[in-house]
């Protein structure tokens, strides 16, 4: 009689899984030759476990996706972008900008919990056009492919946090926060060399399951024709550089998986306006503040009240999500950041993609939908 193995755990919840997910959503910051190994390391766990839970969680679902992630506004243009359509039109332009357009990226349905300035933008997106491109000339094709009545662009002026860290996040206290404001990150355009370009467009590429080994480089220099050790010394260079976020295993945050375990519930875009001349200064204390996954200088305009602070935060409870913004709120005015307005949009239905950022691709997609019209 044949015993088979043991089901390898695949759920969030499962303690290894957790330990591990704490470091490899976004605690590896910058390039790492051998960032399983860091896990391992953090966690004082084996490799071998890393390996084989990473592959099992990217296989379930659980885990999305596994890469590099890039400080893309270093790269390209980008800006966070709110339409106005039509109700019913809503869910068509969704899928069209999620299946069809590969320079837009975050797609999230957002609403509020009541009428205020902006309200009747409900769909967001993040879009990235290459350098020499402007982000407007990409949305005016994509307002006449999806009927939209307007557009909002508010590019980003400073970033001040950019992470996940679902699983780390859930047990965080009201008002946790660094030591020290967050320092900002300037969008300031990159210039890289063809080689830099190669290596970075192989780097970037999610892993499949049976790229999660311990040399995890190997193959993808060996795709280019250059040794590890080159590969490794020009993706060390990007460090320098400033254009790495972290390696990272993302989790499928929206949808439960497959035995129904959700890893977050909502999904809360926060607005705030502060005084002319403090926006730096109230995004530094506004990003240190842990349970922040996005925190930027934006400038929303009249048409959003004027906000120019903006942030995300992810939890399974929406209260627990608006007590930690009244946290920062109360921060904020206690170190003397007066706020002037601020309000909540929350995210529904949800699409995540990595934007495409190739001059190539961008010309081949404006010649495809040149003369189209309406197409929802």
């Amino acid at each position: 009689m044949s015993l088979s193995a043991p089901t390898l755990p695949v759920e969030h919840t499962d303690e290894i899984n957790t330990r591990i997910l704490e470091v490899s959503e976004d605690q590896i910051k910058g390039f790492h030759r051998h960032p399983f190994q860091f896990v391992a390391k953090q966690t004082g766990l084996s490799l071998e476990t890393v390996l084989e839970r990473v592959q099992g969680m990217l296989k379930a679902g659980v885990i999305r996706r596994v890469r590099q992630t890039l400080l893309a506004n270093k790269l390209a243009d980008g800006g966070l972008v709110a339409w106005n359509i039509d109700n019913d039109k809503l869910d068509a332009a969704f899928d069209f900008m999620f299946k069809q357009d590969p320079f837009s990226g975050h797609v999230v349905l957002r609403s509020t919990d009541r009428d205020v300035s902006g309200s009747d933008f409900k769909l967001w997106t993040t879009v990235k056009v290459p350098v020499g491109k402007q982000i407007s000339e990409h949305c005016d094709v994509l307002q006449r492919l999806v009927g939209a009545k307007e557009y909002i662009i508010m590019q980003p002026k400073g970033i001040f946090a950019l992470g996940v860290g679902h699983v780390r996040r859930k047990t965080m206290e009201l008002g946790d926060k660094a030591e020290v404001p967050a320092e900002m990150i300037t969008p300031d355009i990159v210039e890289l060399s063809p080689l830099e370009w190669e290596v970075l467009v192989a780097m970037k590429r999610d892993f499949a399951p049976d790229e999660i080994v311990a040399e995890p480089w190997v193959g993808r220099a060996a795709e280019i024709g250059i040794s590890v050790e080159k590969f490794c010394e020009v993706a060390q260079g990007f460090d320098d550089k400033g254009i790495l976020g972290r390696f990272s295993t993302f989790l499928e945050h929206v949808k439960p998986s497959q035995s129904g375990v959700r890893v977050t519930r909502f999904n809360a875009l926060f607005h705030w306006r502060v005084e002319e001349g403090m926006q730096q200064r109230a995004g530094s204390e506004v990003g240190r503040h842990h349970i922040m996954t996005h925190a930027y200088w934006r400038e929303g305009g009249p048409r959003f009240a004027n906000a120019n602070i903006m942030g995300v935060v992810h939890g399974t409870d929406r209260a627990r999500v608006l007590e930690h913004k009244a946290a920062i709120d109360q921060h904020l005015e206690n170190i003397g950041i007066p706020v002037l307005y601020t309000n909540v949009f929350w995210g529904g239905r949800s699409e995540i993609k990595p934007s495409e950022i190739s001059p190539k691709v961008f010309a081949e997609w404006h010649e495809k939908w040149k003369d189209a019209g309406l197409v929802i």
